[in-house]
């Protein structure tokens, strides 16, 4: 099995007045080693990656690599709209000792399908190092099409793809015309399992933050054909994956960190803010009902 196969965290990055909280994030780590989570992506969305410097980029990722310790892999997000830059920070990735870049389709810009190309193949084969193509169109507008993500998956550094449309149905459609090897990790909490049934291998979760066993135990029964299981217990959290989403990530999920002690503030940097003290109480109130918080 390859090592990027399973239940994949995107950290969120806690912050204490606006400055890295490495002591909450360490809290957070052993957390999610102790209940089954297989690997870790650095420096996503979730990591509120846009808003941290340089440094600060390195410092994080230093101290994740330093507390895993090999235990799992680390995948970093890289991708930006200017290849140039993606291509720089996917280097960086790689002398840092991590295990892949995660590089988004470009964004604002709004390539065409030759453009999305060319910027995924320029920053793989130009770094040398393994890339998984990110499409999330809900947050980049541009899309990957079938037929290029076919082409890509032919370079042998682009290794796989996180993908965030829900779409089940593309799923299908993308490992028709991939190489035999190419990895599919759901980017979609909300229709994880389905995403399993259809083929995939695994996901870059954000509710892996909150319910870590559980969605290690739907992959790991899904892997044993154990559907009735995987889809049974992943009901009961339909409302919690809902709530997790209803403002822009991460603000739900680092308010139920917060609230089940995890990390010591639900701060962000601007332009996001924390979550709406209604929505908060919806969110507690779900994480109550299915045993999240006691």
């Amino acid at each position: 099995m390859s090592p990027f196969h399973g239940v994949f965290t995107a950290l969120v990055t806690p912050f204490k007045e606006n400055q890295i909280d490495l002591e909450s994030l360490g809290k957070l780590l052993r957390w999610q080693l102790d209940h089954g989570i297989q690997g870790f992506v650095v420096h996503g969305t979730t990591g509120e990656s846009p808003t941290l410097t340089p440094s600060e980029k390195q410092k994080v990722f230093q101290f994740v690599q330093s507390y895993v310790s090999g235990q799992v892999p680390l995948i970093v997000g890289t991708g930006t709209n200017n290849t140039a830059e993606t291509l720089e920070a996917t280097k960086k990735a790689r002398s840092w000792g991590a295990d892949a870049a995660l590089v988004v389709v470009p964004y604002y810009n709004k390539p065409p399908q030759r453009g999305i190309y060319q910027h995924f193949r320029q920053v793989a084969e130009q770094s040398d190092f393994s890339v998984f193509v990110y499409n999330v169109p809900g947050r980049t507008v541009a899309s990957i099409d079938v037929d290029t993500l076919q082409r890509l998956s032919e370079i042998p550094q682009i290794i796989g793809i996180k993908e965030a449309t829900g779409k089940v149905d593309l799923l299908k459609e993308m490992k028709s015309k991939t190489r035999k090897n190419f990895i599919y990790l759901s980017g979609d909490d909300g229709t994880y399992v389905e995403f399993l049934k259809a083929g995939g291998q695994g996901v870059i979760s954000v509710a892996s933050h909150v319910i870590p066993k559980a969605m290690r135990n739907w992959t790991d029964w899904a892997n044993r054909s154990e559907w009735h299981k995987s889809v049974e217990d992943s009901l009961k959290y339909n409302k919690l994956m809902e709530l997790l989403f209803v403002e822009a990530n991460p603000i739900p999920v680092k308010k139920a960190l917060q609230k089940m002690g995890f990390i010591l503030t639900a701060e962000l940097r601007l332009p996001l803010v924390e979550m709406d003290a209604d929505l908060a109480k919806m969110l507690f109130s779900e994480m109550k009902d299915c045993g999240v918080l006691t």
